[in-house]
């Protein structure tokens, strides 16, 4: 019910903003909504019979009286594409052979809902190729038209290699045959050349040769052709291109490749050029050949590049620029302009043209771009490409493929939607093909822009008011002049105060409760700017917001709010549906609600016994765990001792208890019933383990080990031996440490009297520079004998 609310509010608010008064204007107002034919709340406008189709059903509308028709596709003509091999017995006629797939459709559309349909194109093998040479015979090309003379026949042993079914056409320009282009005096017309040369009068566009498979006729009149002259560099090429492409019949062009080689050595001339030589009509885009000659060049301006594109489109034409070193660039972005292009690198004497077009023919088949007719207003058109080697497009991408080889195919996924109905519901027609290609699908419009309940309508209904209106769908579609949900009023009568007695309620004096207007006696309730939120009731006192809230939600989000009550959804109650009638939330891990100490009161335990608190009355702060409680029973029935023994019999008869050997014996964890584990003291201080258990029949069981664990007295001896063991040790220890201690000091001292004994030696000498008082002196007479 809640994704049901969701999405009224997501998709519910496009149906009933568009304040619908008929199925037909319902279904236009999106692809998600839907008219109800049975229902209407009192108070409800007609237009409440329009709104989102899971917002009808939760309203109470039945699938049966929704009106929601839905868009389709039929395909009228699917013709496998053809499978043939070059050079095989098999010859078709070009009309016979088909690359695109399917050929017609029909599609019904409902506004704002796409219809996708699969286009299927493969590149035939030996398809037939038209190919028209259109060459400039200005004086400056004169080397170069030496050259094409023999272009017939070798180009058609080049094209063999591809098509068995190849034709080719010549046709030359220069210019408009007015000044500047030309000079007028009689001379000049004659042979517009300098000095000796002899060349032939200037011209705007001549078709030399109509399309032939003859390549010997056409080396035969080209090789008749002279070279002419003009005055300004940039020619009029645009003329003749614009010939080329309408002059369908005159040119001789089949439904089938169609390719134009465009060779120049000079730029071009383009609309609004023509004002130079005084003239300001635009190119009617006409066919004005007679004899072969462009006959209007001095009357119409040259083309613009917009409506070249246009014809060579429409007559899928592919181009061919063999163009000079000194002009590929001005070309090349010419060819960005007009689809399906190429531009070649043409040699200063057109040597190299054969190789030219057969690199150019490649590139543009190549590849496929779609393209399609005007549309109507209000109609889109979505492409989505599945190329080769795993490679897709959306958006303009996907219109084209790229590297397709002959034989390849390639898929496209096509979308159509109408975002609205044609203002007189006719059919249309549109087209796609791809660039270059006369192959196109056709593909019909329909649109749904009425119900087919309308169709059952019936017309000056008794349900509408003696005959005032149409009844159709379920609601009156009232006359002109007429007004209200049968048209029971005329428009004279809608402010007429009579009327507003109808709209009071008993004892009020508010006209539809200040909700709504009085029409007719009726209430009409106003709608609020939340489409979600209705007014409703004879006299608009009802509503569905209104209502008491929890958690911010109306109605908690667990109830739908009619007139002003919520009506809950199961397992909800209270005011405003925040009282939750399911009790999981109340379990306790015993299986028991609330562990049978309280009761749950939406979704929440109200614990009885004020001792007990939390979730689920789990808790008691004040009261003796199970194994404390039942510790001194469990001791005097298993083991006979205990504060408790010698009332035993009376105190403690209320379980069942069962003796096990061991503690790996006793009941484990998982097992239904409630289990807790106990390991408590006894009196002679030995620990005793048990388990406590309430089974499904509310009875208690016990389970203890038969054996208490009692603690063992001491050893003695090793302690004693520890101990002394512990204090020789550390006097050992203690001694080592004071020896070493002794060490230490010993050798200190020794050390310092070592020092003292080298101080010494250093006072005992004498000093060097010390000098005696004391001199002595010998008598030399001393000695000597006297007389001597």
């Amino acid at each position: 019910m809640k994704l049901i609310y969701f999405c009224t509010l997501i998709g519910g608010s496009d149906c009933i903003k568009a304040n619908a008064k008929s199925c037909g204007e319902c279904i236009q107002a999106g692809p998600n909504c839907g008219w109800c034919k049975n229902f209407l709340q009192e108070g409800e406008p007609t237009s409440a019979r329009c709104d989102d189709l899971a917002a009808l059903k939760s309203k109470g509308c039945s699938p049966d009286e929704i009106e929601n028709p839905r868009g389709k596709k039929g395909v009228l003509k699917n013709k496998e594409v053809t499978n043939r091999s070059k050079g095989t017995a098999e010859k078709l006629k070009p009309e016979d052979i088909t690359q695109i797939q399917p050929q017609q459709l029909v599609l019904k559309l409902r506004t704002g809902e796409p219809q996708t349909f699969s286009l299927k194109f493969k590149r035939a093998e030996d398809y037939p190729i038209d190919l028209y040479y259109l060459m400039d015979l200005s004086y400056s090309m004169k080397d170069d038209l030496e050259n094409v003379k023999s272009l017939g026949t070798a180009l058609m042993r080049e094209m063999e290699k591809i098509t068995s079914d190849f034709r080719i056409g010549f046709g030359s320009f220069v210019e408009k045959t007015v000044m500047p282009y030309i000079s007028t005096t009689p001379a000049k017309l004659r042979n517009p050349c300098t000095g000796d040369q002899n060349c032939t009068s200037p011209f705007s566009y001549k078709n030399v040769l109509n399309l032939t498979s003859e390549g010997k006729l056409f080396n035969e009149l080209v090789g008749k052709q002279h070279i002419s002259g003009n005055l300004d560099s940039p020619e009029g090429g645009f003329d003749a291109i614009m010939q080329v492409a309408v002059c369908g019949t005159q040119i001789g062009w089949r439904n089938v490749t169609r390719l134009l080689v465009f060779s120049t050595d000079a730029g071009f001339h383009f609309a609004g050029d023509g004002k130079l030589g005084g003239i300001v009509l635009p190119n009617d885009g006409r066919c004005h050949l007679e004899n072969n000659m462009y006959t209007m060049s001095h009357y119409y301006d040259y083309p613009s590049i917009a409506h070249l594109v246009q014809k060579l489109s429409e007559n899928n034409i592919q181009t061919i620029f063999a163009v000079t070193e000194e002009f590929q660039a001005v070309y090349k972005e010419l060819k960005n302009l007009i689809p399906k292009s190429a531009v070649g690198t043409l040699s200063a004497n057109s040597s190299n043209v054969i190789q030219l077009i057969i690199d150019a023919y490649n590139s543009l088949s190549s590849e496929v771009i779609l393209e399609n007719s005007k549309l109507p207003k209000g109609v889109t058109i979505n492409y989505k490409s599945y190329c080769k080697n795993g490679v897709n497009g959306t958006g303009e991408n996907g219109r084209k493929c790229s590297n397709i080889s002959i034989g390849d195919e390639v898929k496209f996924e096509i979308s159509v939607t109408a975002n609205e109905c044609p203002k007189k519901g006719q059919n249309e027609t549109i087209k796609i093909k791809p660039l270059g290609f006369t192959e196109e699908v056709e593909i019909n419009l329909q649109f749904i822009c009425e119900c087919q309940c309308q169709n059952e309508g019936i017309p000056n209904s008794p349900d509408c008011h003696q005959g005032n209106g149409t009844f159709e769908c379920g609601a009156c579609r009232c006359n002109e002049g007429r007004i209200g949900k049968e048209c029971e009023c005329s428009t004279d009568e809608v402010n007429s105060e009579d009327m507003d007695a109808y709209c009071r309620r008993e004892n009020s004096t508010e006209i539809c409760s200040n909700n709504g207007e009085c029409v007719c006696g009726q209430c009409v309730c106003r709608k609020r700017e939340n489409t979600n939120e209705v007014y409703s009731g004879r006299y608009c006192e009802c509503d569905n917001f209104n209502c008491d809230r929890s958690n911010g939600l109306i109605c908690g989000g667990n109830g739908n709010c009619k007139c002003r009550v919520c009506e809950c959804f199961p397992n909800f109650t209270g005011s405003a549906c925040d009282c939750s009638l399911d009790t999981s939330s109340c379990m306790a891990s015993n299986g028991q609600i609330c562990n049978g100490r309280g009761t749950c009161e939406c979704g929440t335990c109200n614990c009885t016994d004020p001792k007990f608190q939390g979730p689920t009355c789990e808790m008691c702060q004040t009261c003796l765990g199970v194994c404390a409680a039942h510790k001194d029973c469990v001791q005097c029935r298993a083991f006979k001792k205990g504060e408790k023994k010698d009332t035993c019999s009376q105190d403690c008869m209320h379980f069942n208890m069962t003796l096990v050997e061991s503690r790996d014996k006793l009941p484990q964890p998982g097992q239904p019933d409630p289990l807790s584990h106990c390991k408590e003291k006894d009196v002679d201080d030995c620990w005793f383990y048990f388990t406590y258990s309430i089974n499904a029949n509310n009875e208690a069981i016990v389970h203890v080990v038969e054996t208490p664990e009692c603690p063992t007295g001491p050893d003695i001896i090793p302690i004693v031996a520890g101990v002394v063991a512990g204090i020789v040790l550390i006097g050992l220890a203690l001694l080592l440490i004071w020896k070493l201690l002794m060490i230490i000091h010993d050798r200190r001292e020794f050390a310092k009297f070592e020092k003292e004994k080298m101080n010494a030696k250093w006072d005992t000498q004498e000093n060097p520079i010390y000098k005696s008082p004391i001199n002595n002196f010998k008598n030399p007479n001393y000695g000597r004998k006297a007389g001597l």
